[in-house]
C-alpha cells in the first residue's frame, strides 16, 4: 500500500456503489497535524460519523452537483457554514489507528453528489485514462 510522498493508499472505486473499494486516498500524518482545505469552499459538516470525526467542505461553483471534499479522522476547528480558502486549516488529525492498519493517516475523499472521485485529480495527480479520439461514444 505504500507510495511516494506519504501516499499510503490510492483511490480504488468500487464496481458497484455497495461493493468493496477505497473511496479516497490515505496520506501519512501524525495525530494533531493540521489538516487544510484542498480548495476554497464552505464547511458543510463537522462531527462524528460512525464514531469517527469527519470534516466535509462543499465547493460551490464546481459543477452540478458541487464537489465535496471529506477529511477523516479530523476534529474540525471551524463551525459549519464557515467559508474557507484553499490551504486554510479546517481541523486536526485525530488519533485512530484503524484505517491504515496500526498507523495513523488522513483519509481524503472527493464526491460529486453520491459518486466518489479520485481526490488526487484536484492536484492534477489522478490516474490518466485515455479516451477514443472522437470522445466517449466513438
Amino acid at each position: 500500500m505504500g507510495g511516494p510522498d506519504g501516499l499510503l493508499g490510492r483511490f480504488e472505486p468500487p464496481a458497484k456503489p455497495w461493493a468493496a473499494g477505497h473511496r479516497g486516498v490515505d496520506l501519512a500524518a501524525e495525530p494533531g497535524a493540521e489538516v487544510r482545505a484542498a480548495a476554497a469552499g464552505v464547511i458543510a459538516f463537522s462531527g462524528l460519523v460512525a464514531g469517527r470525526p469527519v470534516v466535509t467542505v462543499a465547493h460551490p461553483g464546481s459543477g452540478t452537483p458541487p464537489l465535496r471534499t471529506t477529511y477523516l479522522p479530523v476534529t474540525g476547528t471551524l463551525p459549519v457554514g464557515t467559508a474557507v480558502a484553499a490551504g486554510q486549516v479546517v481541523g486536526r488529525l485525530a488519533p485512530d489507528g484503524r484505517h491504515c492498519g496500526a498507523r495513523d493517516c488522513l483519509h481524503w475523499g472527493l464526491l460529486r453528489g453520491g459518486r466518489y472521485l479520485d481526490p488526487l485529480a484536484l492536484l492534477g495527480a489522478g490516474r490518466a485514462r485515455l479516451l477514443p479520439l472522437g470522445g466517449r461514444g466513438a
